[in-house]
Order: C-alpha cells, then sequence, then structure tokens
C-alpha cells in the first residue's frame, strides 16, 4: 500500500508540473503560437472601439456557445479595466441580458453587424431579473466594467471591432 501512496504523490506532482505550461488551441500545429485562453477557458480576443478621435483597446473572452452566453460573466468579483466579454450572435437578432448571479456592475454595449454601437445599457444592478434589451437586431453585445464606457467616453455610432474567428468583422 505504500508504494501506491507514493506512486498517487508521483503523478500529482507530474500533473502540477504540467498545469502551468501554455494551453493550446486544439490541433495546433507544433510550433505555432498558443491561442490566448482566459482562466475560464474562453477564448481572448482583441478588441478596439474608436470614436471621437480615440481608440481603445480591450482583450475580451469570447462567448461562442450557448452554454459560455449563458453564463457569461456570472459569479465574477472582478474585471479589469481593459477587459470584458463579447457575445456574438449569428444571424444578428434582438439581445435581452439580465444580471442575476452577476455580482459586479457591467456596461452592456449592444453592437449592430457593422460594428456601430448601437445602445449603451450602462451601470447595470448586479443580481438584478429585469431584462437589459437590445433596441432591435444586433450581431453582438460586449460588456465592460461598470461605468468604464463612461470614464472612456464611448457613445452610439463609436465603432467596434475584434479578432473574431470566424473572420467576421
Amino acid at each position: 500500500m505504500r508504494i501506491w501512496g507514493w506512486a498517487i504523490v508521483a503523478v500529482l506532482a507530474l500533473a502540477g508540473c504540467r498545469a502551468s505550461e501554455p494551453v493550446a488551441a486544439s490541433g495546433e500545429a507544433e510550433g505555432q503560437a498558443a491561442k490566448a485562453v482566459s482562466p475560464a477557458g474562453l477564448d481572448l480576443v482583441d478588441l478596439t472601439i474608436k470614436g471621437a478621435g480615440k481608440s481603445h483597446h480591450f482583450a475580451v473572452e469570447l462567448a461562442q456557445t450557448p452554454e459560455q452566453q449563458a453564463k457569461g460573466l456570472m459569479f465574477r468579483t472582478e474585471l479589469a479595466a481593459d477587459a470584458g466579454m463579447i457575445f456574438p450572435f449569428d444571424p444578428p437578432r434582438p439581445a435581452s441580458f439580465w444580471m442575476k448571479n452577476t455580482v459586479i456592475s457591467l456596461d452592456m454595449i449592444f453592437i449592430e453587424r457593422d460594428g456601430t454601437i448601437q445602445h449603451i445599457a450602462a451601470n447595470t444592478v448586479p443580481y438584478s431579473i429585469d431584462p437589459v434589451a437590445s433596441r432591435g437586431e444586433v450581431a453582438a453585445v460586449l460588456e465592460i466594467a461598470g461605468g468604464r464606457a463612461e470614464q472612456l467616453g464611448l457613445a452610439v455610432g463609436d465603432k467596434v471591432r475584434w479578432d473574431h474567428p470566424s473572420g467576421a468583422n
């Protein structure tokens, strides 16, 4: 029995060493750069918002699947100033979100197919079950830290661009 105990310790130690290695995209060829992945396991993409002669850059998590989109930023206790989550919709559709189980206030930025900001719902209320809705069809919704849109001077009509895996936007 004592040998098995040491074997388990050795396996756990080796597993711990591997956990610190970079996470690569599945099917990735050796020698290629690893795809950036968030601690939650979502792809990270670069996103830029341009308006009023300024550009603002973010590293956002890409919520692609229905499960990822349903969870969103629920249960998170903090969100960096240059971070967020993007929810793409293909085809575009009316979108409605709520804040149930969302601990922090968020700014929800509703984005049209051409990347134009259609609507900004600022400082949404944590834990609220009241719907926060787009004003018509949108191709994506960006969530950033509550109050950040105002801090940066983001406005309806500004343009949003991100590196989407499908090549869209």
